[in-house]
């Protein structure tokens, strides 16, 4: 296949946080970036709705959350904890049931380590999070009082099914995008599409739409950016942009085979070229909002060999970078590797990814792309067990193309619906020539991997095996650190209790226990209250015993 270039094209895009990321991506596939911040993140003016939903859910008055972004649930907890317990906070949400819109706020909540019930599949836009919610709860979500943590602006759609289906929807917003604070760049953005100015436009998130267009409105320039858009290749990555930009008269040539920005700038890099030409070359028809909603969006499909282009377009410095960036953050376990499975499943088209770790004599699954909330952290393999288990026994990886589970060594367990799949790739994480772990990829459908592919994905076992070792050896003495500090505070709490009960040592722990079981408290919770309710009484008395000075005038 050949390179994948926009060349020389100009290329737009409005992204904001990750402006220097694009900018380069579009420099790789030779094309000339355009980069015009189009928003800003700012808090919620009031709190109040925050408070408001960790006061119900810590009194148990929520059946369901609904996380929509990982920032978000940074800033709700950043935003509770002024005022509310943190670990009281994050165990009220262990217990209730959670659903995610796709794997950034489910990679969060597996850092809190929250479980999750529900998680909405690519393209993960609320049709998506509403069909999961029906196939996972069926009528009884009927009864269920539902929370939606809100990311910007409000989904009525989302919004509307929920109330449609359940008992109660509360919205939770915590922040909200605003436009810059300097506008004039995306004045500028908005007269230079208008003028031809600009190849192709990328759309990364439905709110760049609604500012370029709320900009065009002060400058009463709408018309003349419709029709610069309609000379123009306008890629979407999604649905839900998709869905905007319609609503606006402008319908995107496609969407990339996955919503990811990688894929969309690749992918883009391909087709521009040939879209743009096609539609300077023929008159463009003046068409209504309510005619675009009626047309589907292309898809570039998966089984395309658009990866290969991806590959190609990646020069081997930015490929080491690219995974080096996503490893060397020095995060915990469960973060280095969702990283891995995220950036894994950007490189090789699968249906599902699975990394397990070597955990004494077991292999441990410890991330999914796919939810697996009942089964990660819990399913372990021991060594020769299954593919996954003889590929870290032999070091070696194995490939098979078509009814994996027919192979002698194929093994079921019953709770991961993937063991029915067709293809699989499996390849050892090695650090220091010892095995660290597995990485195994899925596919529903019959799938040759490429020896180029299972070259790939060896290599990248070899390069992330000292950072999983790394966040898994650290993550252990942590733990260890943690157990230590519970254990020498619960024995000062014991001390404390028994001076001034008279009470034995087991009894003192007894009516910790107790406490712990009542109040819903971890031990150490239980235990540095009776040590903070200790040396309060030791400073009122130390100041109730302080001789009062009185001045001689």
């Amino acid at each position: 296949m050949a390179h994948a270039s926009f060349n020389g094209l100009r290329v737009l895009s409005l992204e904001s946080r990750r402006a220097a990321e694009v900018a380069k991506l579009i420099r790789t596939y030779d094309g000339d970036p355009i980069v015009v911040p189009s928003m800003r993140e700012v808090p919620a003016f009031s709190n109040k709705q925050a408070f408001e939903f960790a006061d119900r859910l810590l009194h148990r008055d929520f059946d369901l959350v609904v996380f929509l972004t990982g920032v978000g649930i940074r800033t709700l907890l950043n935003v509770v904890e002024t005022r509310y317990d943190r670990e009281s906070f994050l165990n009220a949400l262990r217990e209730v049931r959670i659903a995610c819109r796709g794997p950034k706020p489910s990679g969060v909540l597996k850092e809190f380590k929250v479980p999750i019930t529900v998680s909405a599949p690519e393209p993960c836009t609320w049709r998506e999070v509403l069909s999961s919610l029906d196939a996972t709860f069926g009528d009884s979500l009927r009864q269920f009082r539902v929370a939606v943590q809100e990311y910007g602006a409000s989904n009525p759609e989302l919004l509307t099914g929920l109330t449609e289906r359940s008992k109660e929807v509360a919205k939770v917003p915590v922040y909200q995008w605003a436009l810059p604070d300097d506008l004039q760049p995306l004045r500028e953005c908005v007269l230079g599409i208008a003028n031809g100015n600009v190849d192709v436009a990328l759309f990364m998130t439905a709110v760049q739409v609604i500012h370029l267009f709320q900009v065009a409105e002060q400058m009463k320039y709408v018309e003349e950016l419709r029709r610069g858009l309609q000379s123009t290749a306008v890629i979407s990555i999604g649905p839900t942009t998709s869905e905007e930009l319609r609503h606006y008269g402008i319908t995107p040539n496609f969407e990339p085979s996955h919503p990811k920005m990688g894929f969309l700038v690749n992918e883009a890099a391909q087709y521009a070229g040939r879209l743009l030409e096609e539609k300077r070359n023929k008159e463009t028809p003046n068409i209504g909002p309510s005619t675009l909603q009626m047309q589907p969006v292309p898809r570039v499909a998966r089984s395309t060999p658009a990866m290969a282009g991806f590959r190609d377009g990646l020069a081997a410095f930015e490929f080491l970078h690219e995974i080096s960036s996503r490893i060397a953050s020095a995060d915990a376990l469960h973060a280095v590797l969702d990283r891995i499975v995220d950036f894994v499943s950007s490189v090789i088209p699968c249906d599902s990814c699975f990394i397990y770790v070597l955990e004494q004599d077991k292999l441990v699954l410890r991330a999914s792309k796919n939810p697996h909330a009942d089964v990660v952290d819990r399913l372990d393999v021991r060594l020769g067990q299954g593919i996954t288990g003889w590929v870290a026994q032999h070091r070696e990886p194995v490939a098979i193309a078509s009814k994996a589970s027919q192979d002698p060594r194929f093994q079921v367990f019953q709770n991961l619906p993937e063991d029915y799949f067709e293809a699989i790739l499996c390849v050892p994480v090695l650090c220091a020539s010892k095995v660290v772990g597995v990485i195994t990829l899925q596919h529903r459908k019959p799938y040759h991997h490429t020896s180029n592919e299972v070259r790939l994905l060896s290599m990248l076992g070899f390069l992330v095996g000292a950072e999983i070792e790394r966040a898994r050896l650290e993550g252990e003495n942590e733990e260890l650190s943690d157990r230590l500090e519970a254990r020498i505070t619960v024995d000062r709490a014991k001390g404390i209790l028994q001076r001034d009960l008279g009470i034995t040592e087991d009894e003192a722990y007894r009516m910790m226990q107790r406490e712990s079981r009542q109040r819903r408290k971890s031990m150490r919770e239980i235990a540095e209250a009776i040590l903070l309710s200790d040396e309060l009484k030791k400073t009122r008395s130390g100041t109730e015993e302080k001789p009062v000075k009185h001045s001689v005038m």
